[in-house]
């Protein structure tokens, strides 16, 4: 296969390899420092934490399997990929994402326990459970995307074989086959709705409970601490869904297929560099555990 990538800045290889480097390595960075830090400190050992982690090694793993094939497009022009490599990539892509999703819903119900339900939440989210969701998220993810890609690398592909986009998407290889695609763009669709939308529907109503919750605190000062940074953390949600829900949840894989590029770019590029950022880097309990980090590898010289 040939990836198109973005044929119309072209021109502009080298610049946009430079701009998509740095925020791959800056995206890298913060989501292994998160990793590194819940792994280092104890006091982070935490539920919260612990799924915070798992979700940021599982972004580094979702932007370096899409990223530097990206980046090599734009800075040596090399397009083509194998059929293997490009099953595998596709592969990568959907499981990951899924699992994205799954840990975000999970994260979401967590924080919801953790404000709504104070006293009962140290007995509900034990280590044992934590393990379990992620586990169940894991394998949740892995069965659904498997059946999808041995369905999708069973067509027939005669030609042409450039895909319009900057990395192997199932849409557009769906797009490229001679075969009859309906019952597969049909699976496709529904496992992207039931995805999508089940986890975008229990995080809403998780959020709406914490907003509830909020609402009834007695003091304006943690209402007001309490709402930025949900409301930080609802602007990632959107980007991120929002991004999704727009390429994958339509029946038609072939409509919008221009589109999808620049909208995959928020969610392989922009989420994975704010999320440090939103979700631990402004917390002032992971600079503590920062300073305290650094400082100890200082003593250890």
């Amino acid at each position: 296969f040939t990836l198109e990538g973005f044929p119309a800045f072209q021109h502009l290889g080298k610049v946009l390899f430079l701009v998509h480097l740095l925020a791959y390595l800056a995206s890298i960075a913060g989501n292994a420092l998160i990793v590194t830090i819940t792994c280092a400190d104890s006091r982070l050992q935490t539920p919260m934490y612990f799924f915070l982690s798992i979700f940021s090694f599982f972004e580094c793993c979702f932007i370096s399997a899409v990223i530097p094939k990206l980046l090599v497009i734009f800075l040596l022009g090399r397009q083509t990929i194998s059929f293997i490599a490009c099953f595998i990539q596709a592969f990568v892509y959907v499981y990951l994402g899924a699992t994205g999703f799954f840990l975000i819903t999970v994260m979401s119900v967590d924080r919801c326990m953790a404000i709504c339900k104070p006293l009962h939440y140290p007995t509900i989210m034990n280590l044992k459970t934590c393990f379990r969701l992620v586990t169940s998220c894991c394998v949740l993810a892995f069965t659904l995307m498997t059946g999808l890609i041995v369905k999708v690398s069973q067509l027939s592909f005669c030609g042409p074989s450039v895909i319009p986009h900057f990395f192997c998407d199932l849409g557009s290889l769906i797009h490229l086959s001679c075969s009859n695609t309906r019952s597969v763009e049909m699976l496709a669709f529904v496992l992207a709705l039931c995805i999508l939308l089940t986890s975008l529907l229990i995080t809403i109503i998780a959020y709406s409970n914490i907003v509830v919750t909020i609402v009834r605190l007695p003091s304006a000062r943690e209402r007001q601490k309490a709402f930025s940074t949900c409301s930080s953390h609802l602007i990632v949600l959107s980007l991120i869904y929002g991004s999704c829900v727009f390429i994958y949840v339509k029946p038609k894989q072939t409509n919008r297929l221009d589109s999808n590029r620049e909208a995959s770019l928020v969610h392989t590029v922009v989420t994975p560099l704010l999320n440090p950022v939103i979700y631990t880097l402004r917390n002032k309990q992971v600079h503590q555990a920062l300073r305290e980090t650094i400082f100890r590898m200082k003593i250890s010289r």
